[in-house]
Order: C-alpha cells, then structure tokens, then sequence
C-alpha cells in the first residue's frame, strides 16, 4: 500500500474501515529509508526533559516529511507532556509546526491545553546540535504501600469509589452517585470528598495515609485539568486546585498521593500481575491509558493517548473537542463503535445517547449478530496495528483492556482479534506481550484500593 509516496504493508484491513493508515506501520515504513537525522526533545515540570532521535526522507518527499514530523510532535506531546518542544535537523518542518501552534492554527487545542497544565506559554524553538538539551528523565516510585491504615478513592465521573484498607485488605467499600460534572460551586465537590474520606476513616481505628485516583492530569497533587470540575469557573479553579489536600488535611497530617486514574489501572494490574511494564488501555467515553514501567514506577508522563494520533489517513475521522483527525479517542472507545455502525448496516436511533447506542450494539453481539460482531473485531484489528506504534514509546509486556467498549461478548472480540493479527503480522511483538482483559484476581485489586496504596505512610 501507498501514502504520500510511502509504501507499507497491512495484511488484515479493519473490515469496516479500509482507508485506515495505522501510523505506527507507516512510520515503521517511512524511516526504513529516511537518511537525515533530526531530535526532538520535549521538556515538562521540574526540568524533566525527553529526547527523541528520528530521521527524514529527502526533499522529494516533502509532504510525507510534514506529517511525519507533525505526527511525531503530536504523539509526543500528549504520550510525554510538556510547555516546550526543541526540534533540530528539521527546520523547515519545524517552522509550520510554529504556525500550527499559534494562535489560529491548527493545533491551538494542543497549545492552549498544555499551557493550562503547566501555566506557562507553549513554546517550539528551533535550534542546533550545540543548543539541544540533553534527556533529564526519571520514574516516579508510587503505588504498592499496603501496610497499615488506608484510604483509597476513586473519582470517577458518574459515582465515587471509596475503601478502607488495612495492611493491604479492605475492610469497608461503598459507591456512592455523584454529579461532579454538571457543578458549577467547588464546595459541591469538596463535601463529596471530605464525606467519602471521613466515612472510610470512620471503618478504621486510624488512618495513615490517602490515596486518590482520578480522571485527569496532575502535576503533584493538584489537578490542572479534570474534567470532573469541567463546569467550575475559572475564576474558581484555584479553590479546584488545593481540593484533595484541603480534604486530608480535614482528616489529619497524613501522606496524600493523588494520580490520573489511568496510571491506577495500570498499577491495579501490575500488583496483581507481580509484574511491570503493564499498560491499561481503558476503552469507555473516551480512551484512558496508564503505564508502570519495569521497576514499578511510573514515568511522569501524561499518557492521554485519546488525543495522540494513531491514523494518517486522509479521510480519518475527526475528533470534535481537539479538531485533529485519526486520535485514539475515535478509535479505542465507544465513539469508535457508533462510527463503525453505520458500516456494518447497523442503524441506531440519534435520540439515543452515546451509552446507549453502546448497548444497542453490543446487545445485537451478545444476540450473535455477525454484522455487529465486525465492529468489536474492527476495533481489535485497530489495536493490533497501533500496538505497533505504542510500542515504540512503551515497553509492554502486558496490555490490559478495560472500560464498558471490552465487556462482555464485544470485549473478547476485540482481544481474540488483536492476538490474531498480532500473531499473524508482527509475531516479535505477540512474543513480547500479552494482550488480555483483566482477570478476577486484578478485578480484586480494584481501583481504589490501588488508590490506597498510592502514598508511602510516614517513617
């Protein structure tokens, strides 16, 4: 197959989306006979810095050498995190990318987003082999402290999540309804969480430390941009800021640790899994990943793959929050299953809202309609080739998939689809990892008694 001059191979076509380019297969492509180096290094919190070798095809492929670079900056961005991108061996390249990051082009969603997380202007320099900033990186050790008392909770969108835990056993758990998305007032949300916390704290002679999981990014314990306190003003968002710290603070001098939700995940798997480099890839609203490396720590990286690209296609569809085509969000969640409907002759009521259309389908699955079935195996050939791609940037060993998209007769659809093509086209990789849903024993962990083990307790 071509793209832009480039040719690639891809056996096992998603049946319902044969215009789909997995970036990963086509960059694999494009560097077997790119011959000019360029870096990129992106910096983040704290002096953190990331640097990236690649390389560029030559001037004949002008437009090929445009989307490579953009793609990459792209995946960068919302893999790693960061106010400040260097690109050098790309100049000319890296002067559209300036345009595009500007004011009125077509990543302003990428630089108004990265400017709220680290409130400070979003900058791409351009410079030399003698200006490039050297790789500054280190894990941040979190997760896996089960000894004494614990709180764990779990923000989540539509009900919060707490559990006391003692010396790594839940003793108490409840799941309470919560409306955190429709509320404008910041108290709102502070007496939820100060109610879940004292509850749990009630279930326990002491509590040592808290540990919080929630949808969002995260620089230390305050949340930049969550979309749990999407209503709250901006006028009010420093009240937003110092909301968990405030909440423990109620409870006691105790350690606090809070985390984006994905990262949790990933952290739920790996203490049950006795293992590292596990990703959770949860396929629900929106594509949530998180990642535990080899040494059970986390990177510091953002891991908000819903808004990295995973498709090159001309014709990808476009994502209606950031504007950009072909990010994970449309292909790893359940939008990616309503986009596909129509393909498979599958027509669903508008009226109906996104989770519902959700059901709709996976209904007609559980009921063995074949036409419905192709969606879900649609969506694992998608993440069979994108694998390609993640792996890149993430050593996996093993990948676990969650979220409503992969329960049920749906969910083994797409893992019995990925591991075959896996198998099939990139045998390396199915070696190296193992793609699977949860077990029972990783269900157990749970996610806020993962939560709960986030903090070290005080010596």
């Amino acid at each position: 197959m071509n793209y832009l001059g480039v040719q690639y191979s891809i056996c096992n076509i998603p049946k319902l989306d044969p215009e789909f380019v997995p970036y990963g297969v086509w960059m694999n492509a494009y560097l077997e006979r790119a011959g000019h180096p360029f870096s990129v290094a992106v910096e983040r919190e704290d002096g953190k810095i990331s640097v990236f070798q690649s390389a560029l095809r030559g001037a004949d492929f002008g437009e090929a050498n445009q989307v490579f670079v953009d793609r990459l900056v792209k995946f960068l961005l919302w893999s790693v995190g960061g106010f400040r991108v260097y690109l050098c061996g790309c100049d000319k390249q890296a002067e559209e990318l300036k345009k595009a990051y500007a004011e009125g082009g077509a990543r302003i969603f990428d630089k108004n987003f990265m400017e709220d997380v680290y409130e400070r202007p979003f900058e791409i320099i351009i410079t030399d082999k003698e200006h490039f900033p050297e790789a500054n990186e280190s894990t941040l050790a979190v997760g896996g402290h089960l000894e004494g008392c614990r709180i764990g909770f779990d923000a989540g969108g539509s009900d919060r999540k707490v559990s006391a835990v003692i010396d790594g056993k839940t003793v108490y758990s409840e799941e309470v309804v919560w409306f955190p998305k429709l509320q404008e007032d910041p108290n709102y949300h502070y007496e939820h969480i100060l109610e879940a916390f004292r509850t749990a704290a009630s279930k326990m002679p002491r509590v040592d430390a808290i540990g919080v999981s929630s949808a969002g990014v995260f620089v230390g314990n305050c949340p930049k941009v969550a979309s749990l306190f999407i209503k709250v003003p901006r006028d009010r968002r420093e009240e937003v800021k110092s909301i968990y710290e405030r909440a423990a603070a109620a409870i006691g001098d105790v350690p606090l640790a809070v985390a984006n939700d994905g990262d949790v995940t990933a952290l739920a798997g790996s203490m049950s899994l006795g293992s590292g480099e596990v990703m959770g890839l949860a396929m629900g609203t929106s594509e949530a990943v998180g990642y535990v490396a080899g040494d059970g720590n986390v990177l510091g990286w953002f891991n908000e793959l819903a808004f990295a690209p995973v498709d090159v296609s001309a014709n990808a569809m476009q994502d209606e929050w950031s504007t950009d085509f072909g990010v994970g969000c449309k292909y790893f969640s359940q939008d990616a299953v309503i986009k596909l409907a129509p393909k498979a002759g599958i027509e669903l009521d508008p009226a109906l809202s996104p989770a519902e259309k959700l059901k709709v389908v996976q209904k007609l699955a559980e009921e063995g309609d074949e036409n419905a079935k192709d969606i879900f195996r649609s969506i694992g050939a998608y993440l069979a080739h994108t694998l390609v791609l993640y792996s890149r940037f993430y050593t996996i060993r093993h990948l676990l998939v969650l979220g409503r998209v992969a329960s049920g007769v749906g969910g083994d659809l797409v893992i019995s689809e990925c591991n075959r093509i896996l198998a099939e086209e990139y045998p390396e990789l199915a070696k190296q990892m193992t793609v699977m849903l949860p077990d029972e024993k990783t269900r157990r962990v749970g996610q806020s008694v993962a939560a709960a083990s986030l903090p070290a307790s005080k010596k």
